[in-house]
């Protein structure tokens, strides 16, 4: 099953440019979910405003290399590992969901777009991989649905309890699943549950990139891009016109040090 390509054996039946047109569909919803969120959310218009607010009160000009520095150092020390999560268990299940999904969405691509070269079956590296990305999705997925969840760890919802906010890491993670179940019953040959598990697959992804608009997902854009104005910001001393943080905090008592914080 694992170094089955899933793509391959249903290009038996469904022609590799319907699942190639299937694929773009998918990046196209995407873009529009995204568009239309920036336009009803005016994040980017925000963060173009507070990057002009930040560069009047700054009391450094950076030059070009320091910019690149702090950019860089952010993508690798931030975004690339979550760092900002610590070293607790919401980080690890972030870190398998976030790069399971990357790895089960590109090897995806390579596997439908690769169809129709006379190689493609000597590509064993790929499905390997892909059913490796589900199953990291998954694990990070569901670790985070019934455990840490702030509602569910901290409020005493109960862990079936779902809101509009739920729809992203939801069908994230239920495509994954999805997906892993329709390989499995079709290297076995259970051919309608098959083509059972390869529908729900299809429309676990239209719910997935169809709802942009309405679930967390472009969140994944704005935060990079959010987390680098900040150390901009911090890096030039403007620091989002907030003050400077007091050299005598110990005055005040323990504060936040009271307890570990779970990082919410």
């Amino acid at each position: 099953m694992i170094t089955a390509n899933p793509f391959s054996l249903l290009s038996v039946y469904i022609p590799s440019i319907f699942m190639q047109l299937f694929v773009i569909l998918m990046v196209i919803l995407l873009l529009a979910g995204t568009i239309f969120d920036m336009i009803n959310k005016k994040n980017v218009k925000y963060f173009f405003e507070n990057a002009k607010k930040a560069k009047k009160q700054a009391k450094k000009e950076l030059s070009s290399s320091e910019r690149a520095s702090v950019v860089l150092k952010t993508v690798t020390h931030e975004i690339l590992t979550t760092s900002e999560l610590g070293k607790g268990k919401r980080r690890i299940a972030h870190l398998l969901g976030m790069y399971g999904t990357i790895i089960f969405w590109i090897t995806s691509i390579i596997m439908i777009f690769s169809l129709s070269k006379t190689n493609s079956s000597n590509l064993t590296i790929y499905p390997i991989l892909w059913h490796i990305g589900a199953l990291m999705t998954c694990l990070g997925g569901y670790w985070f649905w019934f455990f840490l969840r702030v509602d569910v760890s901290s409020e005493a919802h109960p862990w079936y309890r779902i809101v509009q906010a739920d729809l992203f890491v939801l069908s994230l993670v239920i495509t994954s699943t999805f997906a892993l179940l329709w390989s499995f019953f079709q290297s076995s040959e259970l051919v309608l549950l098959g083509n059972l598990f390869f529908v729900l697959f299809c429309l676990a992804n239209i719910i997935l990139f169809g709802g942009v608009y309405w679930s967390k997902f472009a969140h994944m854009f704005y935060k990079p891009g959010a987390a680098i104005q900040r150390n901009l910001a911090e890096a030039d001393g403007s620091r989002d016109n907030l003050p400077e943080p007091s050299d005598q905090p110990k005055q005040f008592g323990l504060g936040i040090k009271r307890e570990a914080p779970k990082h919410y």
